[in-house]
């Protein structure tokens, strides 16, 4: 007898919001120095996302900014499928699997002061999900519209449960303007199943602009009435470690300034992927990784 899916979407004519049935911070495996002290694992408990101000110093930063306009050089107009383009200006909107692609975000991802926030809040081993850059260019940078990660990796990936986080670095300072993550603080608790079923590779239009698995208005006020909008302004260098299936969105930039961070999301190492629901297609490994899954172990990063 087949276990029923304990968060079900894509399937009914009618939205829903559901309790989280898993933990958000897990108990830790093994016992390692802690990298969070009790504040930031209650806040991050509570509110889904913790914001560390310029964990990367100014070097770092601009070396890991060179190596992310040296990957932008190199793949524009290239014909890379890792390459999603804005709509309409036709300029690099984010670079897929990055940390595949490029030494330097390679060792980035080891590097101990994400990895083991990551590995604690998990309370497991890692390995990568899934990296980008996204660059939102001055002028032209389009909004992302509100979603959880989660709904779509559990959809789409097949990704079991809610133990999976996200790492957004800061490369340029992201300010009030020029298009921030913005969180739903709480909305981690709750889980929004979405109308609608999913076109087979959905993917290459949803990375643009994503038409499926939309949150339903009237549930997104609910959750924003309850615990209100933050936005996560900060100084290059800054992280933000978020909850999979925190809301989050950010609006389109308009100004001359670019908003551009790399992301790694860290999936647990028993938090592999299943086959997507409904009998989709797997989204291709750039998207969603399953193939050489090994634990991350830590390593500074190294700067040239």
């Amino acid at each position: 007898m087949l276990s029923q899916d304990a968060y079900p979407t894509r399937t009914q004519n009618n939205a829903g919001i559901l309790a989280r049935q898993d933990p958000v911070v897990y108990e830790v495996e093994n016992k390692r120095k802690a990298a969070l002290d009790a504040a930031q694992r209650a806040s991050y408990e509570k509110n889904g996302f913790l914001l560390m101000p310029e964990l990367f110093n100014s070097d770092e930063v601009d070396f890991l900014f060179d190596a992310m306009q040296g990957m932008r050089e190199e793949f524009t107009n290239a014909g890379r499928k890792e390459v999603i383009a804005e709509p309409g200006s036709g300029e690099v909107r984010s670079i897929f699997n990055v940390h595949r692609l490029n030494d330097i975000f390679a060792n980035l991802v080891r590097d101990p002061r994400v990895l083991n926030v990551a590995r604690e809040i998990l309370g497991s081993e890692v390995y990568i999900h899934q990296s980008r850059i996204n660059y939102k260019p001055g002028f032209t940078g389009k909004e992302f519209y509100w979603h959880s990660d989660f709904e779509t990796w559990h959809s789409e990936d097949g990704m079991p449960a809610m133990r999976a986080l996200s790492c957004s670095i800061l490369l340029t300072d992201n300010s009030e303007c020029n298009g921030p993550l913005m969180l739903i603080p709480g909305s981690h608790h709750h889980y929004v199943s979405c109308m609608g079923e999913t076109p087979d590779e959905n993917y290459k239009k949803s990375l643009k602009k994503q038409e499926v698995g939309v949150p339903d208005p009237i549930l997104l006020r609910y959750l924003a009435d309850m615990g209100g909008i933050t936005s996560c302004a900060g100084k290059a260098g800054s992280v933000v470690f978020f909850d999979c299936n925190t809301m989050h969105g950010s609006n389109g930039n308009i100004t001359p300034y670019p908003r551009s961070n790399v992301f790694f999301v860290y999936n647990s190492i028993a938090n592999q992927l299943d086959e997507p629901k409904g009998g989709l297609t797997p989204r291709p490994e750039f998207v969603a990784a399953r193939e050489g899954i090994t634990e991350l172990k830590p390593e500074a990063l190294q700067i040239a």
